[in-house]
């Protein structure tokens, strides 16, 4: 089953690094997030990637271009002009790297790698977000559900602590940074048919997948969602960034599965 990565986009709320590089390219510990979403499939045995590219969408081609290179013990002659490759820790990974556009939205994103899928199921998330999913589990429930699309719904944690107030004005209870008990909200990780695409209108380049197709789909009731209570955490901004460095660097990263 191939991943579709949407990876265009400008990352315009953590600017402070995304006027360098694509969002998915910042550096969690050593590694792009980008290889940290992409290591949460393949250590599950999906290992085949089609990425949206936009915004300097050659940086990630020059990295995939050179990783092999990156990852592995090379003699090199110059004067012969050969390498030499004595190991290599390069993973068993297939990544398809498609220009999807530089203002392109995420519905024309999708619709532009239509030609890379085939008519089989996929999978599809977003460059900025790591999660201790479990894969097998997720596509077991889509299967089980017979609907065209299937999405990771996620309960975030509440940026700030909350007070429960009694009519008095005196604080009944406080509690910090607990889940947000209020809803569910689009955590990626969907499984998709290819019959998803019916609801991409022919001009997508300014659609959102996650406004009209997922409307849509809820309203033919072709929407379900895989509720995931376990950890799961997206670099919007630096601060997230940050958080998920200290994370990783205390090696207690939830997402590390491999």
């Amino acid at each position: 089953m191939k991943v579709v990565i949407f990876a265009g986009g400008l990352g315009t709320r953590i600017s402070e690094e995304s006027h360098l590089k694509p969002k998915p390219m910042i550096e969690i510990g050593d590694k792009p997030i980008l290889w940290h979403i992409m290591k949460i499939f393949s250590s599950q045995g999906f290992n085949d990637f089609i990425i949206c590219l936009g915004y300097k969408g050659y940086v990630i081609k020059e990295y995939f271009s050179n990783y092999f290179l990156h990852n592995s013990d090379v003699t090199i002659d110059l004067k012969g002009n050969t390498v030499s490759v004595h190991n290599t820790n390069a993973e068993d990974l297939k990544v398809t790297l498609v220009d999807t556009g530089l203002n392109t939205k995420t519905a024309g994103r999708l619709k532009r790698i239509r030609h890379h899928l085939g008519n089989e199921d996929f999978m599809l998330t977003y460059g900025d977000g790591v999660a201790d999913i479990e894969l097998a589990d997720l596509l077991a429930f889509h299967r089980g559900h017979n609907r065209a699309a299937t999405v990771t719904a996620i309960q975030p944690m509440a940026r700030f602590g909350v007070m429960q107030i009694k009519p008095d004005s005196s604080v009944e209870a406080f509690r910090e940074k607990a889940r947000d008990d209020e809803g569910w909200i689009n955590g990626g990780f969907f499984v998709l048919r290819p019959e998803v695409f019916n609801y991409l209108p022919d001009s997508a380049d300014d659609v959102m997948w996650e406004d009209q197709p997922l409307a849509d789909l809820t309203k033919a009731d072709q929407l379900i969602a895989y509720q995931h209570h376990g950890f799961w955490k997206c670099m919007d901004a630096l601060r997230d960034k940050m958080e998920l460095e200290e994370i990783w660097n205390s090696g207690k990263a939830k997402w590390k599965r491999w």
